[in-house]
């Protein structure tokens, strides 16, 4: 309240001096702002009954003047095991015998001591929510608390706060933080298992090409590629989870998508599941990866299929959806305004709270050994993070699963990534100048000899500062820089920038175990930027090397 030339601005109110003076005389002034306070005060006597409450405690605990004033104790809305449990802290925290539940917090109170305590409350419908609470012995305007003959205290202020939204924050931040660790540790565990597939695949392959036909070794050796195959997905599953995969964004139809995958869905959830697919094609469109979509969609539909063994009832559905402050505050990173919602659904056996807090975790899965490699949903997570998305549960034992997924509208101006269809390759092999950075020196030594292999000349350096000094020195033409992206000291985006100062005509092609830089997103953006995802193979490296320098020379008739 502020005072001038005997006015009084109280809020957005305005008024005479001497009527505030009045309202301040009679108590009502104090009422209003006892009342219009967000949270829950309740007064009570040192017994806990209460005497006195305001609005918010009505607002919060659905209680009404008749219900609560002389009827309800502290024993009716907070949970008692949680106070007694609190008392027995406090009482030997202040050295007194152990009292039951309020009174122990109403004689530390008494003392003086004033603290803030975590407890559970119950509503009349009897719901709960978390809440923290301060008791506080009441005081006059001289600040004396008010006493009985013995001298003991008489009323307590109760101040509650339902801390329900504060805590979800809370969880969803703790989650976010510890799926980020996690993915840390398995984008790292992929990046070095690529290295070691690159060289198991490459070699398994160069030998089985220099076998004839019907060389029992040949068999071997595609056991071997066949092994290292099904690694291969491992590392990328781990790469979708931790989002670190190379995308190819564009602006698609969500519910195209959907439909145009009924009847693959249908072949792989089985007969006794009905599927039901519904959406509209006047959504806005989203900028992801076509086939990444795809991903999610089909693990998704396995997941509830594994989730109904007796049948049920699957659907997907596609809407519209905008989200405002509230609604995009549930979800860690997530923007209001336009969004695109998938809902998958199904009645299958549910899941419980435990197994919801960790159900995207990677290699966790409740199926039986031998059933499921918990990749599965770890998978999604990853890709609709990746993608600008988040992802939402609702589950109950025996009651099915919802999952929710938004992303966002694209806007209008933005451009999609148009995917060209690759350029006519008469071969694979050629005699440019390949400038190879690779710090993992087996992974150096398969690569170059494979571009060799293809006739292609290769100055090979082990690291940004070697590839520097022969950038300088060659006096020859450097028609590719083919770089790693992950290296100590300068990685190789960086190495690019630098080296395409001096040769601005160099192509680029980088290779990565994952895409955890400026590199990935570049490659997607820029002409002349290429981006080969490890564990590289002969056919793969050659490949994308003539791809990303041009064709070669049509073949001799």
């Amino acid at each position: 309240m502020t005072r001038q030339e005997g006015i009084a601005v109280l809020g957005d109110a305005t008024v005479d001096v001497s009527q505030t003076e009045a309202l301040l005389r009679t108590g009502a002034l104090q009422s209003a702002i006892f009342n219009s306070a967000n949270f829950s005060s309740i007064a009570t006597d040192a017994k806990g009954v209460i005497q006195i409450f305001n609005v918010g405690a009505e607002r919060m605990l659905g209680y009404t003047a008749g219900d609560m004033v002389n009827r309800i104790t502290p024993a009716d809305i907070s949970d008692p095991q949680e106070v007694i449990a609190r008392a027995k802290e406090l009482s030997i925290e202040l050295g007194t015998q152990i009292m039951p539940g309020f009174e122990a917090l109403v004689f530390k109170a008494s003392r003086g001591i004033e603290d803030i305590y975590e407890l559970t409350y119950i509503r009349k419908d009897r719901s709960r929510f978390p809440a923290v609470v301060s008791v506080t012995a009441l005081r006059d305007a001289e600040d004396a608390v008010y006493r009985d003959g013995e001298g003991k205290p008489q009323h307590f202020i109760s101040v509650v706060e339902d801390v329900t939204e504060r805590r979800t924050l809370e969880a969803q931040v703790r989650q976010a933080s510890k799926m980020e660790a996690i993915g840390l540790l398995a984008a790292g565990v992929a990046h070095d298992f690529n290295n070691l597939l690159s060289v198991v695949l490459s070699y398994s392959e160069l030998l089985a090409a220099d076998l004839k036909d019907g060389d029992p070794m040949r068999s071997n050796l595609e056991e071997i590629k066949g092994a290292g195959l099904q690694a291969v997905q491992l590392t990328r599953q781990l790469l979708a989870f931790s989002r670190r995969q190379v995308l190819e964004p564009q602006i698609v139809d969500l519910t195209e998508i959907v439909r145009g995958m009924g009847k693959m869905l249908g072949r792989v959830i089985g007969a006794d599941v009905q599927l039901s697919v519904t959406g509209d094609h006047a959504l806005g469109k989203i900028l992801v990866d076509p086939g990444q979509m795809e991903q999610v969609i089909m693990n998704l539909a396995v997941n509830a299929r594994d989730a109904m063994p007796r049948g049920g009832k699957l659907t997907l559905e596609t809407s519209a959806v905008v989200l405002d402050e509230a609604s995009a505050a549930k979800h860690v990173g997530v923007k209001p305004g336009s969004h695109v919602l998938l809902t998958v659904k199904d009645t299958g056996i549910g899941m419980d709270r435990a197994t919801q807090a960790r159900m995207f975790e990677p290699f966790f899965t409740t199926k039986e050994p031998g059933k499921g490699t918990g990749l599965g949903l770890a998978t999604v997570f990853g890709i609709v993070r990746q993608s600008g998305g988040a992802i939402g549960v609702s589950s109950e034992p025996d009651a099915g699963t919802v999952f929710e997924i938004y992303f966002p509208t694209a806007q209008e101006e933005t451009v999609a990534h148009v995917s060209l269809r690759p350029p006519e390759l008469h071969t694979l092999s050629g005699s440019e100048t390949i400038l190879l950075v690779e710090n993992e020196e087996r992974v150096r030594t398969l690569a170059c000899a494979i571009l060799r292999r293809y006739g292609y000349n290769v100055l090979d350096a082990q690291s940004s500062g070697d590839a520097v000094l022969i950038c300088e020195q060659h006096r020859g033409t450097i028609h590719l820089l083919l770089s790693d992206v992950v290296m100590p000291r300068m990685n190789g985006w960086q190495l690019a920038t630098r080296l395409l100062a001096v040769r601005p005509q160099m192509r680029v092609l980088y290779m990565s175990g994952y895409a955890d830089s400026a590199a990935a997103h570049h490659a997607a953006r820029h002409p002349g930027v290429a981006f080969l995802q490890k564990p590289i193979t002969p056919v793969a490296l050659a490949l994308k090397v003539r791809e990303t320098l041009g064709p070669g020379a049509p073949a001799p008739r």
